[in-house]
């Protein structure tokens, strides 16, 4: 007896110890608080402004802000004087923003670029600029005399040569609906005739199933279909394709497959290669029926499902499929042509390709004179792709060519650079801090006059015999062609990171800057992963109630290079929102927070504080209603600093040891290439995700009757998104990330778990196979797969898909060296292992073990890796439960976060033993004592009561021997000794449209339902007090739960601050400010803008309160719950 009580005490000890150095560490770590995207929007920029601003910053917790300048001034200034980017007016408040930071002692970062995206000025010629590789053709004969070629396209009056080539012309050449017209007629009685018709402005569209019928006097061979619409267009690209000979009896052909492809995809067309197909009549049948739904590497699928095209041409001649994207113009991702579609006599072959360079004048005049027969001129060139910082204004211009170090320089210098001189040394070091990049949103490029010998240096051969491919032309054969094709993209992806990623970091260690920078997938051609290896700190982004517009990929490609590249803080631009609803409060934010918390983000960066010039104009200035209105003329501004103070808590923890992930699941070679979302995993890990998941997702994919719904008002888009509120913890308490080649290739093997460079460690690879990001799952490099082998041999565990069959690239292993690769891994006998919830085939392979997927059983335990947290409710599976593990040498810190609106009880365990279990709520900031766990079988078990939407942290760190049980619960019980619901009065804002005098609630409710339009269209803070007297002896804890109200409340009783609440609870500690007898209590009531917004529209512009220069968007829409609703109770802590 006497040991056991000792243990208790020394544990009680340990708690005590332990909970005072979380709650000390959590309010104190610097580098744990919050930034802000300060945004100064078409040159409307104050000093009086910027210090207010600035001092509202520091006055709610923010640790800094990046400074980003958009747009330049309207020909009617929104502010005077405008200061313009770049002139000296400009830089002077640029000058006085550091010195107001510096005696804030704030920092602040700077973008690359003026605007947002990406890396662009004036300063940029067409010669440094991004650039393209552009051609012309021209068929010609021994008889055609003297031969001129037409120029390629050239943008920004800039054309460079590259290369010039003859070849036998191919079958088909010259042959399409360019010059041979059809009927055009369509089955809706619209007028189609401009889909044949080249440079076509008018636009062919249907809401309905229809068909566009081409009718051809003779029958003609089509080889391949070229598709141009006026923006993006998923509808245009999956047409059904049915011919015949005589208008009356049809075949079907097949369906065109729309290529993946992301959000700014109009760069280029789309060319469609099909089995040749000789008809007279050709339909083209639209329906939607089977579409797809959007994703963020299918956006166009995104949107309303309606037909819309411009060009619809047909081609005798053979083209690459869709290479448009395969050779780096735009990000897309789409199937290898094979030859089936181009065979071998499609092809021009290599030693039939002479290169006429050297014969090519100045003025166009080819000095060559062809042999007999038809012969095709191909003149390659490069031009600049014209993309521009788009967003900026006095510093815009076109964007630096991304693969030549001297163009990044020269945009550092003349931008970045500058800042850095007129920032001077000494504020330089103590302010500007941070070399950030936002997300590429400046298109792709494919060529730079250093591409040539890069791509020999990287590749090993020469490009020159195959260079006509970028331009669709198969040569030698399909597969030829696609491998030379994917060596393109390969070089690209390197070149993006060596000679633009990589010049930056070096410029910013030079300075002693940090470098952050979002993603670059999907717009450039890329490994998604890859940049990030560069910056200090990889950053993605979220958006707020925008499904349209989030970037799950985003933030996954950031969280899992971040991880694989150890790299512990990892940003999020945070809340970005495509429609501000002037609603958004802390509380409704929580549950987007948390579930990024939970995947890994550790680091918050608001989107956005846009800087307001004006002092006396509310809500002054946005950036045109887009993004999270986050500035200091909030509503609630001043009280969300207790919702800012929770980020700062939460994610000092989140900073702390390092991420606990057991499963690394492969991204394929394909390139481009990004992380794999969770529900791209359904069908390669079926058991892991569920029955019920996997029942949900065929469901979901089906996408029957193609709902759409609005989110928000007025954005119509696809209802069978893969919205990531579906998607929390998907592998059920198991951890993923992705990874790729790159970092395969420094993996080894420590006690069965692979390790790669950075020190990550996963017990299980996943190498899917097929994915809609990898559907060339049968190519596969050598290296990957010896590496593979050698990987498995060494004793690492490796769930495989779809066994890969060929090499990519031009340069190969010998094909029996590789085919035994592949055997080893793929091939052999696996043997059926029955597991309690599922069967697999495993095979040995040296040390490791091979495991085919589909992978059919609940968990991992057959692979020796348990669950890192399992939670049940009433002894099944806890669904909206998100967490988080991280761990050090001498502590784990697990965050998890209930998800629902609803308080559940719930039963956790996790894969920790031995060690003392501590409960902390970051949004109070308090220490919570765990009354009983149970150690047992390697894991910690514990229940827990989770308010609705309510996050905690358990912590582990003191070891203990002591197995305290049935000891009460691990939550506190209250019962109500006081209602104070009633007889209150309210003080409005006079200055926000406030009745004069104060409002009497005899009962509280909500302000919309009030009869003075004061009251029901305010928006503001409103001070309730009310004296009671309490008549109960003060004993233990004493708390005030203020029931509903909206949006944020602060409470005072009798003078003594008891703090702010945001979230459930909404309940506060006041045992030290309660007396016995007369109280006197104040609750200060905030709720959003969006009520005093639709009041004012209402109203003559003179007489309205608000002043935004926001679109308004609130007609017809309802009001918003506000103020205090109650019951307001004093209540007595039972346990």
């Amino acid at each position: 007896m006497k040991n056991l009580k000792y243990t208790i005490i020394s544990c009680f000890i340990l708690w005590l110890s332990f909970g005072f150095s979380v709650v000390s560490v959590a309010q104190q770590n610097e580098n744990a608080k919050p930034w802000v995207l300060w945004y100064w929007v078409k040159a409307g920029v104050s000093k009086a402004g910027i210090t207010a601003d600035l001092e509202a910053m520091k006055a709610n917790g923010i640790g800094g802000a990046y400074l980003v300048t958009i747009q330049g001034a309207d020909p009617a200034p929104l502010y005077n004087p405008p200061a313009v980017q770049l002139t000296p007016e400009w830089w002077q408040m640029v000058e006085f923003a550091m010195s107001e930071a510096k005696r804030l002692s704030l920092k602040l970062g700077m973008h690359i670029s003026d605007g947002f995206a990406l890396a662009g000025g004036p300063w940029i010629t067409p010669e440094l600029s991004m650039q393209k590789i552009v051609w012309s053709t021209l068929t010609i004969s021994k008889t055609s005399g003297k031969v001129i070629l037409p120029q390629p396209e050239s943008k920004e009056n800039y054309y460079k040569d590259i290369a010039v080539y003859a070849y036998p012309s191919p079958v088909g050449t010259g042959s399409s609906t360019r010059t041979i017209t059809p009927k055009v007629t369509a089955s809706n009685g619209a007028d189609a005739s401009g889909l044949v018709k080249p440079g076509n402005k008018q636009s062919f569209g249907s809401n309905q199933p229809c068909y566009i019928q081409y009718e051809f006097e003779k029958a003609f061979t089509c080889r391949s279909i070229s598709i141009k619409v006026g923006g993006n267009n998923y509808q245009a690209q999956r047409l059904a394709i049915k011919v015949s000979n005589d208008g009356k009896t049809y075949r079907s052909i097949g369906r065109l497959e729309a290529p993946r492809h992301g959000w700014q995809d109009t760069d280029e067309d789309v060319t469609h290669s099909i089995v040749p197909t000789t008809a007279k009549f050709f339909r083209f049948i639209y329906d939607k029926k089977g579409s797809e739904p959007g994703a963020e590497d299918l956006d166009a699928a995104k949107w309303k499902p309606s037909l819309k095209l411009l060009n619809l041409e047909l081609f005798a001649e053979a083209k690459i499929n869709q290479f448009e994207g395969k050779n780096g113009s735009v990000w897309r991702v789409s199937k290898r042509s094979t030859s089936r579609e181009i065979a071998k006599d499609l092809c021009v072959p290599l030693n039939k390709l002479i290169n006429l360079t050297g014969k090519l004048n100045a003025d166009g005049t080819l000095n060559w004179t062809p042999p007999a027969g038809n012969w095709t001129i191909l003149r390659v060139g490069h031009t600049s792709t014209g993309h521009t910082n788009a967003t900026g204004g006095g510093g815009k211009g076109l964007e630096c060519d991304k693969f030549n170090p001297e163009a990044a320089k020269l945009q550092i210098k003349n931008w970045y650079g500058e800042a850095l001189k007129h920032a001077g040394p000494e504020i330089a070091k103590k302010v500007l801090s941070v070399f950030y990049m936002d997300s590429w949103e400046c298109g792709s490029q494919n060529w730079s006059p250093v591409f040539k010998a890069e791509f020999q240096k990287r590749r090993g051969y020469d490009l020159t015999p195959y260079l006509p491919i970028m331009t669709g032309l198969p040569i030698e054969n399909a597969a030829i062609s696609e491998n030379f094709l994917y060596d393109v993209r390969k070089t690209i992806a390197e070149l993006i990171v060596d000679k633009f990623y990589k010049t930056l970091a070096a410029f910013a260690r030079e300075q002693g800057l940090m470098f952050t920078a979002e993603s670059v997938a999907p717009t450039m051609m890329s490994d998604g992963l890859l940049h990030y290896k560069t910056v200090d700190v990889p950053m993605g982004e979220f958006w707020l109630n925008s499904p349209t517009h989030d970037k799950p990929n985003d933030m996954l490609d950031a969280i899992s290079a971040a991880h694989i590249y150890g790299k512990n803080i990892i940003q999020a631009e945070a809340f970005t929102t495509v429609r501000m609803d002037w609603n958004e409060s802390p509380a409704n934010m929580k549950t987007l927070l948390d579930r990024n918390y939970a995947l890994g983000v550790n680091e918050l960066v608001y989107h956005v504080f846009t800087h307001n010039p004006w002092i006396d104009r509310k809500p002054g200035m946005t950036l045109d209603g887009v993004g999270l209105y986050f500035q200091r003329d909030q509503t609630w501004w001043k009280q969300g600093k207790a919702w800012v103070d929770y980020a700062t808590r939460s994610q000092n923890l989140l900073q702390q040891g390092k991420p606990v992930v057991d499963i690394a699941v492969f991204t394929g070679e394909e390139l481009p290439r990004r992380s794999v979302l969770p529900d791209r995993l359904v069908q390669t890990l079926p058991g892991i995700f569920g029955k019920e998941v996997l029942e949900a997702e065929q469901k979901r994919l089906a996408n029957v009757d193609e709902p759409l719904r609005q989110i928000p008002a007025g954005v119509t888009h696809s209802a069978n998104m893969a919205d990531p509120e579906n998607w929390v913890n998907p592998l059920r308490g198991y951890a993923y990330d992705s990874f790729n080649p790159d970092v395969l290739s420094t993996a080894t093997v420590k006690n069965g778990n692979v390790v790669f460079a950075s020190s990550a460690t996963y017990k299980v690879l996943v190498f899917t196979g097929k994915l809609s990001l990898n559907p060339n799952y049968q190519y596969i490099s050598y290296e990957t797969a010896k590496k593979l082998a050698d990987l498995i041999k060494q004793g690492a565990k490796v769930i495989v898909g779809e066994q890969p069959t060929q090499q990519s690239g031009i340069k190969q292993v010998n094909t029996v060296e590789f085919n035994k690769v592949i055997e080893e891994i793929w091939g052999g006998r696996f043997n059926a292992k029955t597991t309690n919830t599922g069967s697999i085939l495993v095979k040995q392979l040296g040390l490791g073990s091979v495991y085919k997927a589909p992978y059919y059983p609940e968990d991992f335990s057959a692979l020796g890796v348990e669950r890192d947290l399992v939670v049940t409710e009433r002894s099944t599976y806890a669904k909206y439960i998100v967490f988080t593990h991280r761990s050090s040498s001498n502590k784990d810190i697990y965050f998890i976060a209930n998800q629902l609106d609803t308080t559940r009880i719930l039963n956790f365990s996790f894969s920790i033993t031995n060690r003392i279990p501590v409960i902390y709520d970051a949004s109070s900031n308090d220490t919570i004592k765990v009354n009983s766990w149970v150690n047992s079988n390697g894991r910690t078990t514990l229940k827990l009561k989770l308010e609705p939407n309510q996050s905690l942290f358990i912590l582990f760190e003191e070891p203990t021997k002591a197995t305290p049980s049935n000891s009460g619960n691990n939550w506190k019980d209250f019962r109500v000794a006081q209602d104070l619901s009633k007889d209150w009065q309210a003080k409005f804002d006079t200055r926000y449209g406030g009745p004069l005098k104060p409002v009497v609630f005899n009962e509280l409710q909500d302000w919309t339902k009030h009869t003075d339009t004061l009251v029901k269209y305010y928006s503001g803070t409103a001070v309730y007090s009310k004296k009671f007297n309490y008549e109960n002896n003060i004993e233990g804890k004493i708390w005030i739960d203020l029931g509903s109200f909206s949006s944020i409340a602060s409470v005072k009783l009798n003078g003594i601050d008891c703090g702010t609440l945001w979230t459930a609870p909404h309940r506060l500690e006041v045992s030290k400010a309660l007396r016995k007898g007369e109280n006197q209590i104040t609750i200060e009531i905030t709720n959003t803008w969006g009520n005093r917004l639709i009041g004012d529209s209402k109203l003559p512009v003179d007489k309205r309160i608000t002043n935004t220069t926001a679109p308004f968007r609130l007609a017809g829409k309802p009001l918003y719950p506000a103020g205090l609703i109650g019951p307001v109770t004093i209540q007595s802590e039972e346990n």
